[in-house]
C-alpha cells in the first residue's frame, strides 16, 4: 500500500484483520501530517529510508535518520513531521500480535535483515492469507522488531510550563549558551530549583537535555549534507573538535563514523 499526502491512514489500518499492515510513503511529509497529531488502535514502527523524519508525543521527541525507525505504541497521540523529500515505511502492528513489542515510544536500530523484511513487508497484499508463507514472513519481522537494539535519540519535553518555555526558546534558538543560572533567572526560579526540577521532571540534568538537543539538532543538519565544522557553528561550538567530543559522549561515537555505521546498513 502507498500513503498519499493527506490520507487518512488511522481508519483504514485499524479495520484491516491482520497482524501486520505495511505502507509505503515518498514526497514531502509536512503535507502529509505536519501538526496533525493523531492515533491508531494499531501499534506504528515508522522506518526512514531517505531524510529525516521526528515523531513527537506529549513528553518528547524523537528523530529517526535514515535506516533508524521510531516505534509508536497502539493508541499513542503523536505528530510525525520532516523537512523536504521523505521515504519512509510505515508498518502497522496488532497490539496483540506478540507480547515482546515495547510498550513505550522508543527509536530502534534496523539491521540489514531487518530492512530486507521491511522492504518486502511493503509488497505484501493487505489481506494476505493467513497459514501462508506471507503469514510466516510477518512472523519473522515481528521476531527481529522484538529483538532490534535501542538507540538513544529521543529528547524528553518537560511538563512545567516554566521549563517549558525554556525548551521552547532552546528549539527555537539552540546557539544560546546561557549558563544554568542565567536560565533560572529567566524562568524565576533559584539554579538549585531548575536543577531538580529538570531531574524530576525528565530524569536528567538540564546539560545532559542540552546535549541531547544539540545531538538530534545535529544528525538533522549532517543528514542534510552540511559538514562538521559547520554544524559545530551553526549550534554554538567555538570549535568542531568541542562539538564531536559531546556527541561522542551522547552516541557512543563520532559523527563521522556515526553516518558511516547507518551509510553501511542503507
Amino acid at each position: 500500500m502507498h500513503l498519499d499526502a493527506g490520507a487518512d491512514v488511522s481508519a483504514h489500518v485499524d479495520n484491516v484483520p491482520r497482524d501486520l499492515v505495511a505502507a509505503s510513503f515518498t514526497g514531502n511529509l509536512e503535507s502529509w501530517e505536519q501538526s496533525r497529531q493523531h492515533h491508531h488502535r494499531k501499534a506504528q514502527l515508522l522506518y526512514t529510508v531517505r531524510g529525516i523524519i521526528n515523531c513527537e508525543v506529549d513528553d518528547g521527541i524523537w528523530i529517526v535518520p535514515p535506516q533508524c525507525a521510531v516505534w509508536i505504541p497502539g493508541g499513542l497521540p503523536h505528530t510525525a513531521f520532516g523537512s523536504g523529500d521523505i521515504e519512509c515505511l510505515c508498518i502497522f502492528v496488532e497490539p496483540e500480535a506478540t507480547p515482546d513489542l515495547p510498550l513505550e515510544c522508543c527509536t530502534i536500530a534496523v539491521s540489514n535483515l531487518l530492512r530486507q523484511l521491511l522492504v518486502r513487508a511493503a509488497d505484501l497484499p493487505e489481506f494476505y492469507e493467513i497459514e501462508s508463507s506471507d503469514s510466516r514472513l510477518v512472523s519473522v519481522i515481528l521476531d527481529e522488531l522484538a529483538a532490534a537494539p535501542l538507540e538513544n535519540l529521543r529528547l524528553p519535553i518537560p511538563g512545567d510550563s516554566r521549563l517549558r518555555k525554556l525548551v521552547e526558546v532552546l528549539l527555537a534558538n539552540p546557539t544560546d549558551r546561557a549558563t544554568l543560572a542565567e536560565w533560572a533567572s529567566r524562568v524565576a526560579l533559584s539554579e538549585r530549583s531548575l536543577s531538580r526540577l529538570f531531574v524530576e521532571e525528565i530524569g536528567m540534568s538540564f546539560g545532559r537535555w542540552r546535549r541531547q538537543l544539540h545531538v538530534i539538532l545535529a544528525l538533522q543538519r549532517l543528514a542534510a549534507g552540511k559538514s562538521v565544522q559547520t554544524v559545530a557553528f551553526d549550534l554554538g561550538y567555538e570549535s568542531a573538535s568541542s562539538f564531536v567530543t559531546m556527541f561522542r559522549k551522547v552516541l557512543g561515537k563520532p559523527p563521522g563514523r556515526y553516518l558511516l555505521d547507518q551509510q553501511k546498513q542503507s
